[in-house]
């Protein structure tokens, strides 16, 4: 586990990553473009994250949401729900599907969610949460952070939205410490992946959006300083955990 640093280099994050003009012309484009990919591959997007995953996901997305502290009676927003990976889970642990709220921007991605009866879906980004204040005792956010605009306002919706005392889980891949492990993730998401995408999705540009999924990973902000940002926006017990070198966990809490 880690903790934020006194470190001066740390950065409030705004943009997760600088423009990755390949994909897009400026951080202006950034958002349409990638709201215009989701929307165009979601179908695809359950399947390859299965491969992606190797077929874990749902165990390790449901153990990390009961490892954060989620249980039975609390209510959830789900930012970034996308196609339901984690409001699923997240359903399983409360035994209660009305207690879940799943907010995401990409109308293609809320058609193609498969949840539970009773999940509420709301059309939404996280930089301007159409929700109540103090409503949720649980935010989740499962590999959606390199896709938000602007961290520290993001952050401060969190803040916003979750009561005294309320937890924030983000999960988000990470790249591995040193060369050789990191040149192994960087073959089969960038290349491995994208070229599977080619012979079985039905969107030819799934392959191009899984293959920038790990340009986004590569050129994240750094662990610290997204650990920065949630405390600038008033969360307190900031920590990252680490499982198998690459899938990091961000957690914080609402003060009382």
């Amino acid at each position: 586990m880690t903790t934020r640093s006194s470190n001066p280099s740390d950065e409030i994050v705004h943009a997760p990553h600088p423009p990755l003009t390949e994909y897009y012309d400026s951080e202006e484009d950034r958002r349409n473009w990638v709201g215009e990919q989701f929307n165009k591959t979601a179908s695809d997007y359950d399947r390859m994250e299965r491969i992606l995953g190797l077929g874990t996901g749902s165990i390790y997305r449901r153990t990390i949401l009961g490892r954060a502290g989620l249980k039975p009676g609390m209510h959830v927003l789900d930012v970034g729900m996308g196609t339901g990976l984690v409001a699923k889970q997240a359903v399983r642990i409360l035994g209660d599907a009305s207690k879940v709220t799943g907010l995401d921007p990409s109308a293609g991605m809320i058609r193609n969610a498969k949840l539970p009866a009773g999940v509420t879906v709301v059309e939404g980004r996280a930089e301007l949460i159409p929700l109540p204040d103090a409503r949720y005792d649980f935010l989740s956010m499962g590999y959606s952070l390199r896709h938000v605009s602007d961290l520290s306002v993001a952050f401060a919706e969190f803040h916003r939205v979750l009561k005294p005392g309320g937890k924030v889980c983000i999960l988000e891949i990470t790249p591995p410490q040193g060369k050789i492990a990191t040149a192994l993730l960087k073959g089969y998401c960038k290349y491995a992946v994208p070229t599977l995408a080619k012979l079985i999705a039905s969107n030819r540009d799934t392959a191009l959006l899984w293959r920038y999924y790990w340009d986004t990973i590569e050129a994240c902000a750094a662990p610290e300083n997204v650990l920065r940002t949630l405390e600038s926006a008033g969360f307190v017990n900031v920590r990252r955990t680490v499982d198998l070198g690459i899938f990091s966990t961000y957690l914080a809490d609402k003060p009382l």
